[in-house]
């Protein structure tokens, strides 16, 4: 886990609004976390670099430097998962969020306890991972123009590196493991998110999009990652021998 060397973790909640940020902090720590906040932009980027948190909890809407361009700048040297809070109205602000390297999104008005349960099951998710590993055997997946190098966190298209986030990787991996297998977006969420997840399946468009776009896939005439209309995606290429 990416919070520092001690086994509490760390969450970051960044708001403007004093109120909202409190009731957060207050749920948070009654579960025993260790909690950091900011109140602007700048200074979440600087307790990122700092802290190093496990979590960031990022609002959308914030004077000056607002969440999008915030976590822009955090994606430049940090893959810590992001949980974006947004306006229930504004569409627009989960779909760049996540475009711009968020993992998940909250609507606002939100329920706190909603947002502890999210917390609890990316941490949940994060320390098997560190623990576990990934569950397959194989940690080099080879395939006509594509290698996946699971221990390197490494994709290599056409004898170039791509640069993925995290979740972009896990997804890769998820169906590159199970090439031909189709699956729902609710089979993607418990691969990569975990069983537990409690958010809103539409997330999974959005990072295929941008793992399409990282990949110069075509949705359309699909090379790596392809659509089963109203059922899923699927990974196209069979490994090399």
């Amino acid at each position: 886990m990416s919070g520092a060397e001690t086994d509490q973790p760390v969450i970051l909640v960044v708001d403007d609004d004093a109120k909202i940020r409190n009731l957060v902090v207050a749920y948070l720590r009654a579960e025993h976390y260790e909690v950091a906040t900011a109140s602007d932009g700048p200074s979440a980027v600087d307790l990122v670099r700092s802290r190093q948190p496990d979590i960031v909890i990022l609002d959308v809407v914030m004077p000056g430097l607002d969440g999008i361009e915030t976590l822009r700048r955090i994606r430049t040297f940090s893959d810590v998962y992001v949980i974006m809070l947004t306006a229930r109205a504004e569409e627009t602000d989960k779909v760049v969020g996540l475009s711009v390297g968020a993992d998940d999104y909250v609507t606002k008005p939100f329920s706190p306890r909603e947002l502890v349960a999210r917390v609890k099951a990316v941490l949940r998710r994060l320390r098997s991972t560190a623990v576990a590993g990934p569950a397959s055997t194989d940690r080099v997946l080879t395939f006509p123009g594509l290698t996946i190098d699971q221990d390197r966190h490494q994709v290599i298209l056409d004898e170039r590196a791509v640069t993925l986030t995290a979740l972009e990787f896990q997804i890769l991996t998820a169906l590159a493991e199970q090439p031909g297998r189709v699956f729902s977006r609710r089979q993607l969420l418990q691969a990569v998110w975990g069983w537990d997840y409690v958010g809103d399946d539409r997330v999974v468009d959005v990072h295929i999009r941008n793992l399409r776009k990282a990949l110069g896939d075509d949705a359309h005439a699909p090379r790596f990652v392809g659509t089963v209309r109203g059922v899923g995606y699927r990974f196209e290429p069979e490994p090399v021998a």
